[in-house]
């Protein structure tokens, strides 16, 4: 099964789908290595990992584009792209699209923010016009090449429009062909009511561990009727406390932080990054005799 259609399904099963965030190769083959479905491209994780800025429109189009194309090829799972606004009009959206899928990635989330956009769980949001937003969508639906590449279309009209603006793009951005509609921004329990219950499509919601949206359990979220949770920046919050923590250990102790609790094994690193499998390659396909030697 192709992983476009993997995510679809994934994405209109009973099952709630949870997707943590990856920031790079090898926070997305962790993912995998848990046992998770999907993956989701973090774009606050990727900005901030990769520029040390930010999620407010720095990272470029190509940028995303190369990060996005790594993690598709480092997991064998689909992978969620994050296209942003689009990066320009319906135009541009277009070829964003034909882009990330082009690399690998089975799914894209487009946003209806203006132009510089911001992390959804930032104050000082705006949305452009809904009407352009659904000439967004259907440009990202006209521009797949696999009918089953999911258009995830995300509002972030919640916080400066309110809950019953929201549930009408949601509604509006469905019936322009997105697969699956995001609220972003969600702030209490009845409001996720209400998006599941009044939005006729799939609806994800994002669990940001410190951001503005209550941190439910996953059992509660499918009692609610979520198709699908994202979780962004779990990983990238769990490496910068481990990092921190063993640097401070480090610059403490005036020695390697070397203690299990603190370190992956060197031997495991080696292992996950297929390390042995390109010491078989050297050997197999080293340097050989010369005819007649």
């Amino acid at each position: 099964m192709r992983n476009t259609t993997r995510l679809k399904s994934l994405i209109q099963a009973p099952e709630l789908l949870v997707m943590p965030g990856a920031y790079d190769a090898l926070s997305a083959m962790l993912i995998e290595d848990a046992g998770f479905d999907a993956v989701q491209c973090s774009g606050f994780g990727i900005a901030a990992s990769h520029l040390g800025l930010p999620d407010i429109g720095i990272l470029g189009f190509r940028e995303m584009l190369d990060r996005t194309r790594v993690i598709c090829g480092a997991v064998s799972v689909p992978v969620m792209a994050d296209g942003d606004t689009g990066f320009g009009d319906a135009a541009t959206t277009w070829h964003v699209v034909r882009e990330f899928e082009a690399a690998g990635a089975a799914g894209i989330n487009l946003e209806d923010q203006v132009i510089p956009k911001r992390c959804g769980h930032f104050t000082g949001k705006a949305v452009i016009d809904a009407g352009k937003m659904a000439g967004k969508i259907h440009a990202a639906c006209d521009a797949r090449r696999d009918p089953d590449f999911v258009i995830n279309a995300r509002t972030d009209a919640l916080q400066p429009l309110g809950v019953d603006e929201a549930i009408r793009r949601g509604n509006l951005y469905a019936e322009a062909g997105a697969t699956l509609v995001f609220v972003d921004g969600i702030e209490t329990r009845e409001e996720v009511r209400r998006v599941i219950g009044e939005i006729n499509a799939p609806v994800s919601i994002n669990m940001v561990e410190g951001g503005r949206t209550p941190l439910f359990t996953f059992a509660e979220l499918q009692d609610l009727g979520a198709a699908r949770v994202s979780a962004p920046v779990t990983t990238i919050l769990a490496a910068m406390q481990g990092v921190r923590g063993a640097l401070a250990a480090m610059k403490r102790d005036a020695r390697p932080a070397s203690e299990p609790e603190r370190l992956a094994g060197f031997d495991e690193i080696k292992a996950r990054v297929g390390a042995p499998h390109f010491d078989d390659l050297g050997q197999r396909f080293g340097p050989s005799k010369e005819v007649g030697s």
